[in-house]
């Protein structure tokens, strides 16, 4: 990618689709129905959506450095598990022999003056849809197609699969710790509470559809999408009468606008931080410090009877106390950035240990579990840290090129603007008399 010594940081976008990041080709996209072509100002097209997804960058901006991110800073990785098990699902979906795929037609909506009316029926539970409902599932399906990116290449398994019959937990019981999820009656809840009738058993992927709606769509679910209720009971509709992957693109859709125009400007932005929060903070002061040492300087030396020229000296603090206060405000430490390293993430720091003791939580294999991390072992441990050890805590080095390019441009705008403040104070204060004090 050009070098661009004027590149500016992605806006960061609030947790709202009502203000997201400006984007030149938004509005447009949007209404053409494309999302991949939408460009978002500060992301440079190396560190794009679509390439992040294709795992075609490097740490740490790679697909598994943004699930991370989605989990333990904006609290959002349901967002892109769904995301993942939708276009995976589209996959497994069109691979079906055509007789299956005619069980599960494409969704029709319903007029909008359907959708907008609430439904009075009241539903009914005859001995058919009962008899349907209860049936025994479809033997599962082979699930070993992929969705046809480098980060998906490790999902060999369908993430909703049965688990191994147990006399006690039946397929639809799921462990989660302590708890356990009944996918059945929730998803017959959800059903009921939306006025429909009990779907048919039959159709393709049905029991795959029940466990989706019990872990992103039902109220209270342990991954529930942030959808709005007329959105949510229009997908428990749609699921109700087919499985075709129809039934679930106005959902994919939203969740891939909030992934494309919010958090992955907000991962861009997040990323360019090189330093951990008492990292940035220390660089700050220390840039403050500078500074302040630098008017002292000057002003010591206008008050004396030395010789002008003196003066000068105190633009070497001042030069590097301003840069080095551009760049901590950025998030960037300087010296860090001398050598391209970054400050390993608190959850980085034991991920050998944890990992072993969590399994593939943080991995594409969707499970039942909740997006929540604070029983995790590397919190309380990181918690009990000394701040001076946080300070200096382990680096490693930054291998995406990309991000080292935008990071160079911004430490070269601190250095641009920390020259051009030393030289306007140096000539000033070089033009005061001698105070002649001492």
């Amino acid at each position: 990618m050009p070098f661009n010594p004027l590149y500016r940081r992605p806006a960061r976008a609030k947790s709202s689709t009502s203000t997201l990041p400006a984007c030149s080709k938004r509005d447009a996209s949007l209404r053409s129905g494309s999302l991949s072509n939408v460009s978002i100002s500060g992301v440079p097209a190396a560190l794009s959506f679509d390439m992040v997804m294709k795992d075609a960058t490097c740490p740490p901006m790679t697909s598994r450095d943004f699930m991370k991110y989605l989990l333990y800073v904006e609290h959002g990785a349901e967002n892109l598990q769904f995301f993942l098990w939708y276009r995976n699902y589209v996959e497994r979906f069109n691979e079906l022999p055509q007789t299956e795929k005619s069980l599960s037609p494409p969704y029709v909506p319903p007029p909008d003056n359907e959708i907008s009316r609430p439904s009075t029926a009241k539903l009914k539970s005859d001995g058919l849809s009962k008899e349907l409902f209860d049936a025994p599932p479809l033997p599962s399906h082979n699930l070993h197609h992929l969705v046809p990116m480098a980060s998906m290449q490790s999902m060999k398994s369908d993430p909703f699969s049965d688990p191994p019959s147990n006399p006690s937990i039946s397929p639809f019981d799921i462990p989660m710790g302590d708890a356990v999820i009944d996918h059945k009656k929730v998803t017959a809840d959800a059903f009921a509470a939306a006025a429909v009738p009990q779907p048919f058993t039959i159709q393709p992927f049905r029991n795959e559809m029940s466990r989706v709606i019990a872990v992103y769509l039902a109220e209270s679910s342990p991954r529930e999408l942030n959808l709005s209720s007329s959105d949510r009971a229009k997908a428990i509709k749609a699921v109700a009468q087919t499985t075709h992957p129809s039934a679930l693109e106005h959902v994919n859709r939203h969740v891939e606008e909030l992934l494309r125009l919010q958090s992955h400007p907000n991962f861009v932005r997040w990323s360019l931080c090189n330093g951990n929060r008492p990292r940035v903070i220390f660089a700050r002061g220390l840039g403050v410090a500078m500074m302040v040492g630098g008017f002292t300087i000057a002003i010591l030396l206008t008050l004396g009877s030395g010789k002008r020229g003196y003066r000068a000296l105190a633009a070497i603090p001042w030069a590097l106390g301003i840069a080095t206060l551009w760049a901590g405000l950025k998030g960037m430490c300087v010296v860090l950035h001398g050598w391209h390293h970054r400050h390993l993430r608190p959850w980085e720091l034991w991920v050998d240990e944890d990992e072993k003791s969590h399994g593939s939580k943080l991995s594409f294999d969707l499970d039942d579990r909740p997006n929540s991390y604070e029983d995790e072992p590397w919190v309380k441990k990181y918690e009990k840290r000394f701040l001076v050890r946080k300070i200096f805590d382990r680096e490693v080095w930054i291998e995406e090129p990309a991000l080292r390019q935008i990071q160079d441009a911004v430490a070269l705008q601190g250095i641009g603007i920390a020259l051009a403040c030393s030289i306007v104070f140096t000539v000033i204060f070089v033009v005061l008399p001698h105070g002649n004090f001492f």
